[in-house]
């Protein structure tokens, strides 16, 4: 019998396609992550905390929100364990629960000012309409 933190782990596992186990904890992904400042749980943590089954954690974090899906920790990492993916996942259990998207897209206009990354634009626009 699993309980509901190992039914979470299972589905973020499937839903990402990546085995955190390969992870040898160098940290290559955090150091290139661009969002590093921003966020509090760093995507080496994350994979740790995927791997140990405390998506309940991670799902009240704002960590997965300040990823900005840039897929420099993929690209950076040795073993390939693509630790965006995982991120990309958590945040679909959060969205896919009723009500639980974190931003609107009619809300974006009234946070754009001249210093924001047109990238972030386009990423939260993608993130937050499913």
């Amino acid at each position: 019998m699993h309980n509901n933190g190992n039914s979470q782990k299972e589905q973020v596992l499937r839903m990402s396609g990546t085995d955190p186990l390969k992870c040898m904890r160098c940290g290559k992904c955090t150091a290139t992550c661009p969002s590093y400042d921003e966020m509090e749980y760093h995507p080496h943590q994350f994979v740790y905390m995927v791997e140990k089954g405390d998506i309940e954690t991670l799902k009240k974090s704002d960590s997965f929100y300040k990823c900005l899906s840039c897929f420099a920790c993929i690209e950076r990492c040795p073993r390939g364990v693509e630790p965006a993916k995982l991120v990309e996942a958590v945040r679909l259990l959060v969205i896919r629960e009723q009500g639980a998207n974190h931003l609107k897209p009619e809300q974006i206009c009234a946070i754009l000012d001249e210093e924001l990354p047109q990238q972030a634009i386009v990423t939260a626009l993608r993130k937050y309409s499913k």
